[in-house]
């Protein structure tokens, strides 16, 4: 292969992807897996979307999570590349991988914070916390973190309904799914923290148009001055 071509090929690889952008999704990555190993893991609250499908066709079908997962996430990215386009699915490759590097780089340490288990609603918000600012921060990338955040972000595109709807759509279905195996009070508490994050995402994702807005403006004030 030509240098000319190995040029344009990079090029083409890397359009939308600048440094920045990578080191962003690298902090989304590193905050939502700290969440779910410190807080998720430890408390035993479960997850709407894709992981809290695979925990129910695990339990009720006997799936390998290894086999599952991988199908249910190529399931969702395919219907997003449809939808998204292939720049969409270009930067999900590189936040996904950023999410699986970063589990196991936590695996590697015992847990930093505190066990929460006795104390539930804080560890409901508190991982909400987490997983809403780390995913908010790849979705505003312009990714995702995984399967479930590319069907929410497929379905909002196609109804136009608010990111935060579509994912408590998805995350409530399955979480009420999930009440065939898991008790109600211990339900209540995935419901607080999907929502929590569902908001969080959505809200991050305002604050990137409202800059855009903002910068608009300003743009727009200075041809008058």
């Amino acid at each position: 292969m030509s240098e000319k071509r190995q040029a344009n090929l990079i090029k083409k690889l890397m359009d939308g992807l600048s440094i920045k952008r990578i080191v962003w999704i690298l902090i989304g990555a590193m905050i939502t897996t700290f969440g779910i190993h410190n807080i998720h893991q430890q408390t035993g609250i479960t997850e709407g979307g894709v992981i809290g499908l695979m925990l129910l066709l695990e339990h009720w079908l006997g799936f390998s999570p290894a086999f599952i997962t991988p199908v249910l996430d190529i399931a969702c990215y395919g219907l997003a590349f449809k939808y998204l386009g292939k720049r969409f699915i270009k930067i999900s490759i590189i936040s996904t991988l950023s999410v699986s590097l970063f589990y196991k780089i936590w695996e590697l340490f015992p847990p930093m914070l505190p066990d929460l288990s006795s104390y539930p609603l804080l560890a409901a918000l508190a991982g909400g916390v987490f997983v809403g600012v780390g995913v908010g921060i790849i979705v505003r990338q312009g990714g995702s973190s995984g399967g479930d955040d590319a069907l929410a972000l497929t379905i909002s595109r196609l109804t136009r309904c608010r990111l935060s709807r579509a994912y408590l759509f998805t995350d409530l279905i399955v979480l009420g799914l999930s009440l065939t195996y898991i008790p109600f009070a211990k339900i209540i508490f995935s419901v607080i923290t999907v929502t929590l994050s569902s908001f969080l995402i959505d809200r991050i994702q305002d604050l990137n148009v409202d800059l855009k807005n903002c910068r608009l403006f300003h743009k727009k004030g200075s041809l008058f001055q």
